[in-house]
């Protein structure tokens, strides 16, 4: 049986190893997306390669150490105090007792829309985040399994590979599209081909997203699992999310960048047909019932 430090090893060897697998990547899929506007743009493939390469260097170290704060800032969440969000803080405080880890910082999030998520690079500098609309539509125990799923990520330490992963979709996505509306207004100089550039403007945000299926799906029912455990009531998560699933179909959010969407505990941006393949997160039905297959497992239910 592996006691406590191996299991802690373990995490982080594996969290390392996503994060420097998105940073490869993101470096692989600059360094090709430059290497066709060099030779479209530029009649210089090598150039562009080049430079795309400096970009996704300065994005990488970027995402390092500010993609949480770039996350923060772009859902305008505010770190709050015990004074001005206690419920908030008295339910952290006993889900970090009850798991021995330190206290993160709290945030809230100015959207009626129920939803949360954690950010930072490791447990001592964690954030946890949650909207004005989560606060008003769970009661207690509900607001607790939301809480217990985050710090779950926390204590996985899925939080830094989930804020890059955000970082780099985005800025993927924002790379393929320039190239596209290049492509669009008709600025293609030189000889290039027309195709070349379509297919990379399509396959580069894909590949983004899928840098997040890869990541976001398997995390979050294994964040189910160990935050029901922490506070040893799954049906209680089981019922907060199908309350959020129902509520962000109803009410999805306005503002917010859909990179972004696999941090969140459900999916609070909404989209269908061809983009419903691409979910971020699993389904809730299957996420619900593997808490009941959980709380039958703790006796909780007969």
């Amino acid at each position: 049986m592996r006691t406590k430090n191996e299991t802690g090893r373990g995490l982080l060897v594996g969290a390392t190893l996503r994060t420097i697998g998105l940073f490869t990547l993101l470096i692989l899929l600059f360094t090709v997306i430059g290497y066709v506007i060099g030779g479209q743009f530029m009649d210089n493939w090598m150039m562009g390669a080049a430079i795309f390469l400096a970009l996704a260097a300065v994005i990488n170290i970027i995402s390092y150490f500010y993609s949480s704060k770039i996350v923060l800032w772009s859902y305008k969440a505010k770190i709050v105090s015990e004074s001005e969000a206690p419920r908030l803080f008295k339910i952290v405080k006993y889900i970090c007792m009850k798991s021995d880890m330190p206290m993160p910082r709290i945030a809230v999030v100015p959207t009626k829309t129920p939803n949360a998520f954690a950010t930072g690079r490791n447990k001592n500098n964690a954030v946890v985040a949650a909207t004005e609309g989560l606060v008003l539509l769970l009661n207690d125990d509900e607001l607790e399994g939301v809480l217990a799923h985050e710090m779950a990520h926390v204590k996985n330490r899925d939080i830094l590979v989930m804020t890059i992963a955000a970082t780099i979709a985005g800025a993927i996505s924002f790379a393929a599209r320039m190239l596209w509306w290049n492509m669009i207004l008709g600025r293609r100089g030189g000889s290039g081909n027309p195709y070349l550039l379509l297919v990379v403007a399509i396959t580069a945000p894909l590949a983004a997203l899928l840098i997040q299926l890869a990541i976001s799906r398997n995390r979050e029912y294994k964040a189910d699992r160990a935050g029901a455990l922490m506070i040893q009531r799954p049906l209680a998560l089981a019922r907060a999310l199908q309350k959020l699933e129902d509520a962000n179909i109803r009410r999805p959010m306005r503002r917010g960048n859909p990179a972004s969407a696999s941090m969140f505990i459900v999916n609070p941006f909404r989209g269908g047909g061809f983009l419903k393949l691409f979910t971020t997160h699993p389904p809730m039905k299957k996420r619900i019932e593997k808490l009941n297959e959980l709380a039958e497992e703790m006796g909780l239910i007969g």
